[in-house]
């Protein structure tokens, strides 16, 4: 008769624990959201150039992954009462809130001659709690279950929260509700403000963020509390690590290696592609409407939600994470350049699409009028759906592959080094990714955007329509070719998986028969 799992060496979350702890992701991922809007801060209200403003984010990012592997090291080296992942989400949360309060309600109190260093200097201080936070995104998944069916599930939810929050949720309020609330104008209507440098909007976008992310990160913790013991670390047992054993880590670990090529490259086109203010020329510049955003948000993010469960919930759990990756790659470059096509070749003015004045204007029979469609919106939500579909199943698996590396590294060594894994990919994925933002503002300002980046009003130019292109389609499209050539040497496939996880449970046998 067979054994039942917990005896197989192989140990399973509860459901709703997947699902809560994936909370801490989009905890985390709301932060990101706030500070994708940086740039616009440091011009209207810290007062810098745009070039300056787009290589702050560059360099605060590599500050970002410079301390990912020394807060990695220490939560290696934890293992209190409280666990070994939970204390971290605790600080970073704290140290999040805090320092985000700082920046945005008392940057503006401070000469303007000091506020560039201030914001610097607690702008470091703000990329400490994130890191904290983020690392136990990957560290914990290998503690958390290591059946590799159950893996995928973690992507599943985290898929669908980021895609409703990222996708849907925030851009509708921030297009539909916040801009028309900040942007200041005169008697005549016109936008004498734009909101995007209204310190008003930052005070209220930092409140709002920041409550619902520590509601997340408390969800998290919940999520966590069963499954965070010694018990489920690794072999079971304590086995000490230094930094020679992360160096050997880097040196032969082949799939970590791999799984960081691919992640990080797709990471900084997806970071160009997605980047606010390509979002707010290809909207409100090029198809002339920039609350055609949130209702393309709003729209699509159900279909994509669906395409993506599907996606990771019949590839990754039956053919493996390595094969989810490959073909959800291979479907984003194909509706990409299908995508690109359409914006070339047809008339983007010409889209029309209901305006979705909140979330529940989805499901209002007026959305789905036809009358309320363009045959070019049509197109373009199909294209689109398909495209954020295919990449959603590729980006979101990454996160759970990262387990797969930790547990071969006990495999090959050994050694149980999560934290390692966890802030060794974040490094290298931010430190690449953070080339995003100056990349974005050194285009804009070689076609003459050297103080101030476009904003919804710009006036429509050709160089405006090519570096919108050059971020939204051209820079993932070399990412997803670069994810092809690294998974054709990722050695974890579903086989080997197997193989791993037999071979851990027998070294855990052989250790509870020598007590």
């Amino acid at each position: 008769m067979k054994k039942p799992l917990e005896e197989n060496g192989i140990h399973r979350a509860k459901l709703w624990e997947i699902g809560f702890y994936a909370l801490n992701n989009t905890s985390t991922n709301i932060y990101m959201m706030l500070m994708s809007y940086i740039s616009y801060y440091l011009i209207g209200i810290v007062g810098v150039g745009a070039v300056l403003a787009g290589s702050f984010v560059t360099i605060m990012r590599i500050w970002d992954g410079v301390t990912d592997p020394f807060v990695g090291y220490f939560v290696d080296k934890t293992n209190s009462k409280f666990g070994k992942n939970r204390p971290f989400i605790v600080i970073g949360q704290i140290i999040l809130f805090a320092s985000s309060f700082v920046l945005f309600n008392v940057t503006p109190s401070i000469p303007k001659a000091g506020r560039f260093p201030f914001f610097i200097a607690i702008y470091m201080i703000y990329i400490i709690g994130y890191t904290c936070q983020c690392v136990v995104t990957k560290s914990a998944q290998s503690c958390l279950t290591n059946d590799p069916k159950q893996r995928p599930i973690f992507a599943m939810f985290d898929s669908v929260y980021n895609i409703l929050a990222m996708s849907m949720i925030i851009p509708v309020y921030i297009s539909g509700t916040l801009i028309p609330k900040f942007n200041v104008t005169d008697e005549a209507g016109n936008v004498t403000l734009s909101a995007f440098y209204n310190p008003e909007m930052f005070h209220h976008l930092q409140l709002v963020f920041g409550g619902i992310a520590a509601v997340f990160a408390v969800l998290a913790i919940i999520g966590l509390w069963r499954k965070d013991r010694q018990e489920y670390f690794g072999t079971g047992e304590t086995v000490k690590v230094g930094f020679k054993d992360y160096i050997d880590v880097l040196a032969h670990n082949r799939a970590i290696q791999m799984l960081v090529a691919s992640a990080s490259s797709d990471k900084l086109s997806n970071s160009m592609a997605t980047n606010a203010t390509i979002m707010i020329t290809l909207f409100g510049v090029i198809c002339g409407n920039y609350a055609l955003y949130g209702s393309v948000s709003a729209i699509t993010s159900i279909p994509i939600c669906i395409l993506s469960i599907l996606g990771m919930g019949v590839i990754a759990r039956n053919l493996g994470q390595k094969k989810a990756l490959v073909i959800g790659t291979a479907g984003s470059i194909i509706f990409a350049l299908g995508l690109f096509l359409l914006m070339y070749l047809g008339d983007p003015t010409s889209m029309k699409l209901p305006v979705v004045s909140g979330i529940m204007g989805v499901f209002k029979g007026s959305t789905w009028s036809l009358e309320n469609w363009s045959l070019y919106g049509i197109i373009f939500m199909l294209l689109y759906i398909l495209m954020r579909g295919f990449m959603n199943v590729a980006g979101s698996i990454v996160i759970p592959m990262t387990a797969d590396c930790a547990d071969y590294e006990v495999y090959r060594s050994g050694k149980y080094v999560p934290g390692l894994m966890g802030t060794l990919f974040s490094c290298v994925d931010k430190i690449i990714s953070s080339l995003a933002a100056t990349f974005v503002a050194v285009m804009f300002a070689a076609i003459g955007f050297k103080k101030e980046l476009p904003v919804e009003s710009t006036p429509y130019s050709d160089g405006i329509f090519w570096v919108t292109m050059a971020c939204f389609i051209g820079a993932p499209l070399i990412g997803w070719i670069i994810n092809l050539i690294a998974m054709k040497f990722y050695p974890l496939t579903k086989e080997k998986m197997e193989e791993i996880q037999e071979e851990i449970a027998a070294i855990k046998a052989k250790a509870m028969e020598q007590k």
